[in-house]
């Protein structure tokens, strides 16, 4: 049976849902699968407020069985708590590494973060290319901005205004699965 593994975040974890093993983004993927008649297991290795850098500690735990597709959904706490761009895709780049040093062949899906509006504008610009070079350098596939049609969005999003309800993930999901679904076959 193969295997996707969704590593990431409060945003892959699904935090503040009152049922994350069916609301998270994750769990609706693997809906998604079993509807369509795919015969994959998943893992949801979100863990909330991961960095790059605690991820990149805690990757090897989750690499004992064999990945196929690699879905990477870390950065925002970085980009929240002021860390350096530079470290943050370091961290990315050596996370994908890892990942495919273990399997040549899996595909990875890059979940790209955008700043928030209230972030200083000097920390926004070195944040903003992160993903998009790390997709080109790593050669994976890239969702720019996992939370597109749902920042903003107050009837999609939990009342801090930074997570999203189990409707908001339903937006997610479906954009991850139009990303994720090329990568299965």
């Amino acid at each position: 049976m193969k295997h996707i593994l969704f590593f990431g975040d409060s945003l892959t974890a699904g935090y503040g849902l009152t049922n994350a093993a069916q609301q998270s983004f994750p769990a609706l993927i693997k809906a998604e699968l079993a509807r369509k008649g795919y015969d994959w297991t998943i893992t949801n290795a979100g863990l909330s407020g991961d960095t790059t850098g605690s991820g990149l500690a805690r990757l090897p735990r989750y690499l004992d069985k064999p990945v196929d597709v690699f879905v990477l959904g870390l950065g925002a706490n970085d980009m929240i708590r002021g860390y350096a761009p530079q470290d943050t895709k370091r961290n990315l780049g050596e996370i994908i590494a890892q990942v495919q040093d273990r399997n040549a062949a899996v595909k990875t899906l890059l979940l790209g973060m955008e700043l928030p509006p209230w972030v200083p504008a000097g920390l926004a610009g070195g944040f903003r290319d992160i993903y998009r070079g790390v997709s080109d350098e790593k050669k994976t596939a890239l969702l720019p901005f996992l939370l597109h049609d749902v920042v903003g969005h107050r009837e999609l999003n939990l009342p801090d205004g930074m997570h999203p309800n189990a409707s908001g993930y339903k937006v997610i999901a479906a954009a991850v699965w139009k990303m994720l679904e090329p990568l299965l076959v």
